[in-house]
C-alpha cells in the first residue's frame, strides 16, 4: 500500500501527527513511514518507540509525565518542525488527543484499531450496545458502578484500578469477566474469570476488562444489550411509572407521584451506586437502574416481588434479603440512599456510611421530627415536603371526581 501524503491535509505551518499503534497487532498505518521521515521530534511510550523505525538522530521523548512532552511538542511546532506522537489504538478514543488539543497543538490523527474493538473481537462479541468507560487517571468507582449496572461494559484500566480491583468490587454481582492483557503483542493473553477469580490474580499492564452479565438460560454469552445502542440513555418507557407497572402486595408500593420526586432527589445516573432500603416492590430502585445507576435493593421479606419486577423491566440490580441495619454491613458504600422502611436505627446506620444524598419517605407524622433531627446531627442539610395527590376517578353517569391518596412526607438530606 502506498503512503498517504500528509502535507495535503495539514494546516499551514508545522503540526503534530498522532499515530495509533494497532492493538490488533496489524502493520502500522501506511502514513507512519512518511510521518517519521519528516519528523523533528518523536514522542511515545517506550514500547511504542521500540516498535517503529525512528530515523537515526531524530530526537525522542519517552512518555512518563505528560507536561515535559507537551513543552517539547510546543517548542517543535514553534520552530516549524513536524512532530510525531505514538499512542495505543485509536488516540482519539479516551486517548492523548484530548490533552494535545487542550494544549492548543495543531493535530492530524492517524488512528488504528482501538483496544476496545480488539478486545470484543477476541471475545467474538458485538459491542454496539456496550458501554465504554475508563478508570485511567480518575476515581475508578464510576467505572465499577457502570459494570454493576449494565450488562455489557468495557473498562480501560490503569495500575491500581485494574481487573483485580474491579473484580473485587463486582463480587456479589452475577458477572463474567474477560481480561485482555497486552493486546497485539507477543505476550498477549485473554482470560475469562469470575469476579472473585479476577480479584485473586495479578494482571499484566496494560489490560482491558470486559464485564458481561450472563444471558438468561443455557449457553452462556452475554445478557441483553439495549437495541437502541444507548446503554446509559433514559428509558424509552419513561419513569415514575404507574403502580400497575409493578407487582406489589396490599398496595405496599411508593406511589408514582412520590416516586417521581424521590428519584429526582436521588439523582441516579451511570457511575453512581444507589441503595433502596426497605425496597418492597423495588419500584424506586428499579427506576434508578433504568436511569443508569447501579442499585442494591435491601428487603427483609424473601417473598417480596423485587426480583420479578426487575426482570419485568429489564434491569439488573443486586438483591440483599435481610433485616436492616444488619443487612447493610459489608455492602459497598453508596452515593445515594432511598429509605422506604425501617426506624431511626436504619436511618442512623445509613448516615454512618456518609452517602452524598439520602431520601426518606414517611407516612407517620410522629416520625418526621426524629428523622430530621437525626439527619442534621449527622451533618446533613435537610429539606422536606408533604405530597398529597388527588387522582381522577370516574363516577356513575360519566362524571369525574378526585380521589385522594395518603399524604407522604419526603425528606432529602444532602451531606454538608
Amino acid at each position: 500500500m502506498s503512503g498517504i501524503p500528509l502535507t495535503e491535509d495539514l494546516s499551514a505551518g508545522a503540526a503534530v501527527i498522532v499515530v495509533g499503534i494497532d492493538a490488533a497487532g496489524r502493520p502500522a498505518h501506511p502514513g507512519l513511514a512518511e510521518a517519521l521521515a519528516t519528523a523533528g521530534l518523536v514522542v511515545g511510550a517506550a514500547r511504542h518507540l521500540a516498535a517503529v523505525p525512528v530515523p537515526p538522530g531524530c530526537p525522542t521523548v519517552t512518555l512518563g509525565p505528560l507536561t515535559p512532552a507537551l513543552d517539547r511538542l510546543g517548542a517543535a511546532v514553534a520552530a516549524g518542525d513536524h512532530a510525531v506522537v505514538l499512542a495505543s489504538g485509536d488516540p482519539g478514543f479516551f486517548g492523548i488527543v484530548r490533552r494535545l488539543r487542550a494544549a492548543g497543538l495543531p493535530l492530524r490523527v492517524l488512528p488504528a484499531v482501538s483496544s476496545v474493538a480488539a478486545a470484543f473481537a477476541r471475545a467474538g462479541l458485538p459491542w454496539d450496545g456496550a458501554a465504554v468507560v475508563t478508570a485511567h487517571g480518575r476515581d475508578p468507582r464510576p467505572a465499577l458502578n457502570a459494570c454493576r449496572a449494565l450488562p455489557a461494559v468495557v473498562v480501560l484500566t490503569a495500575p491500581g484500578a485494574g481487573a483485580a480491583e474491579l473484580g473485587a468490587g463486582l463480587v456479589g454481582w452475577s458477572r463474567r469477566l474477560m481480561v485482555a492483557e497486552r493486546l497485539g503483542t507477543p505476550d498477549e493473553r485473554v482470560t475469562w474469570a469470575s469476579p472473585a477469580e479476577a480479584a485473586g490474580r495479578t494482571w499484566a499492564d496494560p489490560h482491558v476488562l470486559l464485564s458481561l452479565a450472563p444471558a438468561a438460560g443455557a449457553g452462556g454469552g452475554t445478557g441483553p444489550m439495549r437495541v437502541d445502542n444507548q446503554p446509559a440513555a433514559a428509558p424509552a418507557g419513561g419513569w415514575a411509572l404507574p403502580e400497575t407497572a409493578y407487582a406489589h402486595r396490599d398496595s405496599m408500593i411508593t406511589k408514582a407521584e412520590v416516586r417521581a420526586l424521590a428519584v429526582a432527589r436521588l439523582r441516579p445516573r451511570l457511575g453512581r451506586l444507589v441503595w433502596d432500603v426497605g425496597a418492597g416492590s423495588g419500584s424506586v430502585g428499579i427506576e434508578c437502574a433504568l436511569l443508569g445507576a447501579a442499585v442494591i435493593a435491601v428487603e427483609r421479606d424473601p417473598r417480596a416481588p423485587v426480583r420479578a419486577n426487575a426482570a419485568r423491566h429489564g434491569v439488573d440490580l443486586r438483591l440483599v434479603t435481610g433485616h436492616a441495619p444488619e443487612a447493610l454491613r459489608g455492602l459497598p458504600d453508596p452515593d445515594a440512599v432511598f429509605v422506604g422502611g425501617g426506624g431511626t436505627d436504619v436511618l442512623a446506620a445509613v448516615a454512618e456510611r456518609r452517602p452524598d444524598r439520602m431520601v426518606v419517605t414517611l407516612a407517620a407524622l410522629d416520625r418526621v421530627a426524629p428523622a430530621v433531627h437525626l439527619l442534621r446531627a449527622a451533618g446533613y442539610a435537610v429539606e422536606g415536603s408533604q405530597l398529597a395527590a388527588a387522582r381522577l376517578a370516574d363516577l356513575p353517569g360519566g362524571s369525574l371526581r378526585l380521589a385522594a391518596t395518603n399524604p407522604v412526607v419526603v425528606l432529602t438530606g444532602e451531606r454538608r
